[in-house]
């Protein structure tokens, strides 16, 4: 049997090799007698002392071979890119022009002055120097000028540009993989899905087995909102390439927007089969059977999720949710007090582990939860409107009058307050004043009404409220 590996025994000759090569250079520096040492010997020994950034050594390698072989322009270019590597780049601007005269058929030089260019900062002349080149070249080597002018674009910032590059790059070579791959961000980053899918579906009737092109006419169609015409170009990228983890990511998004969670949740398991777990895939899963109200296998993925990402707070709150609908006061209460460990500072928290405290009859511990999100966020209505329905649902009515209107000193009068104002008025026992309050709210706001008789059910016993409340339906 045949391999093309090098055996063992070419690598040790290989090795030998080299290090007679530096032995000799050594030799050469201290005067002492050497074997010669030709262009391709210098170009070798350059290379390793640049490989192991012994720069002074490779330096004075190149200066000693172009002594030697001064009409190198190999040689030249090899001392231009050490000089870059070292930020002298008028030196190596110098070098090049050298090198140019000797041989102009050298893509490298051209990539080395662009180099020198971007380390300048002048973005135009390194552009326009490609674009001269680009129509000189042609295979690979016009390729990779493309790639790096779609570099000096983006460092450029000319983003546009940076697309217009890779189209024209896949227009000339539609199989090249970095640009393809490159491609798929740029477009989503322009928000050119038209132009890409064009040029995507011209790929694919040229080149059918070609899974990046149809990954990338997925990728522009689900940019468009058209989950079904991206899910069948992801389907096609996976019959050619089953391990192409990334399409079965995108396509479980793809189905989550269409809201088929059980499709979502087949290619996600997919995904999980052939790739490394990942905490986002887990929670994906979670998401999609909380939505189908499957609350045990959602909470199971969640807790997967956190498994891998112990420091995500949003996934103790996914999984508190998720026992909230199904009225597990304690386990929510558990997993938002873990959630808290984590970050302190979420209003958001206190305000849920208050409204689990509540539904326990736990008033006080409720109080302080919501005292506490006021106290993160003194300008969240949310904040504000739970405390006052918590102080109301303890049954200190009196209070909540006084921190209505606190609130309203410190942010205005949100419509919620006007109604809440009206309940509290009534609770008091100043009926009077709590329909003038009502009627005042139903002028502004009639369709937040639905947020008093949340606040309190037991209001609708009050028939003059309900006759009040039928009077702007009605009108309405």
């Amino acid at each position: 049997m045949n391999h093309d590996f090098p055996s063992f025994n070419e690598f040790n000759e290989d090795f030998e090799d080299l290090r007679d090569l530096l032995q000799q250079f050594e030799n050469l520096k201290e005067g002492r007698s050497h074997a010669f040492l030709d262009e391709d010997s210098f170009e070798q020994i350059i290379d390793y002392y640049d490989e192991h950034d012994e720069l002074n050594n490779a330096l004075q390698a190149v200066e000693i071979a172009i002594e030697q072989f001064p009409f190198s322009s190999a040689l030249l270019l090899k001392k231009s890119a050490l000089l870059i590597e070292t930020k002298k780049y008028r030196e190596a601007l110098a070098l090049l022009e050298k090198a140019a005269l000797l041989d102009s058929n050298d893509i490298n030089l051209y990539i080395l002055k662009t180099d020198v260019y971007l380390a300048m900062n002048q973005h135009e002349k390194a552009a326009a120097l490609l674009e001269e080149q680009i129509g000189v070249f042609d295979g690979e080597d016009r390729t990779d000028l493309l790639l790096e002018l779609a570099d000096v674009y983006d460092d450029w910032e000319e983003f546009e540009k940076v697309f217009d590059c890779l189209k024209l790059l896949l227009e000339y070579d539609p199989n090249n993989e970095e640009a393809l791959h490159k491609i798929c961000f740029w477009t989503e980053f322009t928000g050119r899905n038209e132009e890409s899918i064009r040029l995507h579906t011209n790929i694919i009737n040229e080149h059918p087995y070609n899974q990046l092109a149809w990954f990338n006419l997925g990728t522009a169609y689900q940019g468009l909102k058209l989950y079904e015409k991206a899910i069948d170009a992801y389907q096609y990228a996976v019959v050619i390439d089953e391990k192409f983890d990334y399409a079965y990511r995108n396509m479980g998004d793809a189905y989550i927007h269409l809201r088929k969670y059980n499709e979502a949740i087949e290619v996600l398991q997919k995904h999980l089969e052939i790739a490394k777990p990942e905490d986002v895939i887990y929670e994906a899963i979670g998401h999609c059977y909380e939505k189908m109200r499957k609350f045990t296998q959602a909470r199971y993925y969640y807790r997967k999720a956190s498994h891998l990402s112990p420091h995500d707070d949003k996934l103790y709150l996914k999984i508190a949710k998720a026992y909230m609908t199904e009225e597990s006061w304690e386990n929510a209460i558990k997993s938002l007090q873990s959630a808290l460990r984590i970050n302190k500072h979420s209003a958001e928290y206190n305000i849920t582990l208050g409204q689990c405290y509540l539904q326990l009859g736990m008033d006080k511990e409720a109080l302080v939860q919501f005292l506490s999100a006021v106290r993160l966020r003194p300008n969240s209505a949310q904040a504000w409107k739970e405390f006052i329905r918590g102080l109301y649902a303890a049954g200190h009515v009196e209070e909540a009058l006084t921190q209505l209107e606190a609130a309203e000193a410190k942010i205005g009068r949100k419509p919620v307050f006007l109604f809440y104002k009206a309940a509290i008025l009534l609770a008091i026992g100043k009926t009077k004043e709590g329909l003038l309050q009502l009627e005042t709210a139903l002028q502004l706001h009639p369709r937040q009404v639905k947020k008093m008789v949340e606040l309190d059910p037991s209001i609708l016993q009050h028939t003059a409220v309900v006759e009040l409340i039928a009077r702007y339906r009605r009108k309405r």
